[in-house]
């Protein structure tokens, strides 16, 4: 028998609001965190905005060994870890620990540490044989993403499955999704989900400067970010991270814990058609959503919000809207749809994770978050993508998805619906 997948805490490091409190206050509110870059001179590039953290480790409970050798996104998932098992009322201690398990998603991983400490070692770039000496011991840490489960299973001490996820901007889904089935199949009892990631860097801007894949409204940031407006320009770099505990729902109600709500259904299709590109058609992200449907057994009229992945580039909102109607039907039409990349920018990997606790945080406090900045709808984006204000709504149902570089489409269905039936 398929055990079912209980949500019990949730944890985020966002930009504007560090904690599920003040991440909800930006979101119900409507504001945005998007800014002029602060984390280096960005003077030389094309789009010179992004949505940062204002972060301090130490204010969050790390220790200044955790912080001295792991990255900002590393730091980002154990400061969510540590709000979201507070909120989950678990006792580490009374756990088996080959039945704790850890599954962490990011895009990028150590870009930022990556690209300081190339820069001390070659001078600059003056130097084209870099000098290990001036590197720090821990930058083997940065060449690949694995340290982010690592760090924080040992954190918590989980010893069963621990993996990390790196599908671009899909990493954060899929991240959840995999430790969804890991429990569902019985392989797990309790599984940290989520995903960071923290790309603010030269590299990763110039990056996305080289494609015009982002923003250049460097003259109002605030307004940067405009997902399915017919004005937009491209979406703004963020950063930040999520962790949401996982557990099989009937231990958890056993402890008399708190369901937030179920992991009901996942699924994740591939395009086969560009690293970049998206089909017009949606046919690749209908079929993720479907299939996480027919997973939860929820019809597609049941559906009461849909969390959009909503970048803000045109290529994306059209590709979306299709998705939607072809997966949803004439209910696509009736479904309240939103995006908050509008407000927190786009954090790659850890958006994903984001999407999550912003949409379970939407259930608990019974309003669909608005897309900031929608002033003008593009013609072809016709559904209700709720601009600006935050609406009240009983969300039972909720549908979030994702769309990475690669191909990928992610999606994850959320309910809180009491004895529903899988």
């Amino acid at each position: 028998m398929t055990r079912r997948v209980a949500v019990t805490g949730v944890g985020v490091v966002a930009p504007g609001g560090i904690g599920t409190k003040a991440f909800w206050d930006l979101l119900s509110t409507g504001r945005t965190a998007t800014r002029a870059i602060s984390l280096f001179d960005a003077a030389q590039f094309r789009s010179r905005i992004a949505a940062e953290c204002d972060f301090v480790p130490s204010d969050l409970g790390l220790s200044s060994r955790e912080t001295a050798r792991n990255d900002r996104y590393v730091q980002f998932a154990l400061a969510a870890t540590i709000e979201a098992l507070k909120a989950s009322g678990l006792d580490l201690d009374a756990e088996d620990p080959w039945r704790l398990g850890v599954s962490l998603g990011t895009a990028v991983g150590g870009t930022m540490r990556l690209e300081d400490e190339y820069v001390v070692a070659s001078e600059r770039g003056t130097d084209w044989l870099v000098d290990h000496r001036y590197a720090s011991p821990f930058l083997h840490r940065v060449f690949s993403p694995a340290p982010l489960a690592g760090e924080v299973a040992e954190r918590v001490g989980a010893r069963g499955v621990v993996q990390t996820v790196s599908t671009g901007c899909t990493s954060g889904l899929d991240a959840v999704g995999y430790a969804h089935q890991v429990i569902s199949e019985g392989r797990a009892d309790v599984v940290l989900a989520g995903a960071a990631d923290s790309p603010i860097s030269p590299i990763t801007v110039a990056c996305f400067d080289a494609i015009r894949a982002t923003s250049a409204r460097n003259d109002d940031p605030a307004h940067a970010s405009r997902p399915f407006d017919r004005d937009r320009d491209g979406f703004v770099l963020g950063e930040g991270g999520a962790v949401l505990v996982l557990e099989e729902l009937e231990r958890a109600r056993a402890r008399g814990a708190e369901v937030l709500c179920e992991i009901a259904g996942f699924a994740t299709r591939g395009n086969a058609y560009h690293m970049t590109g998206l089909t017009r058609e949606g046919v690749e992200m209908a079929e993720a959503i479907s299939r996480a449907l027919d997973q939860a057994r929820i019809n597609p009229d049941q559906v009461d919000y849909v969390n959009a992945h909503g970048s803000g580039t045109t290529q994306n909102d059209r590709h979306e809207t299709a998705a939607f109607k072809r997966a949803l039907g004439d209910h696509a039409y009736a479904v309240p749809v939103s995006s908050v990349k509008s407000m927190v920018g786009h954090s790659l990997g850890a958006i994903g994770a984001i999407e999550l606790v912003a949409s379970i945080l939407a259930m608990h406090n019974g309003a669909v978050p608005p897309t900031a900045n929608l002033d003008t709808p593009d013609p072809e984006c016709d559904l209700d993508y709720v601009p600006h204000t935050a609406r009240e709504s009983d969300l039972d149902v909720v549908l979030s998805v994702g769309s990475g570089f690669g191909g990928f489409q992610s999606a994850v269905v959320l309910d809180r619906r009491e004895g529903a039936v899988r």
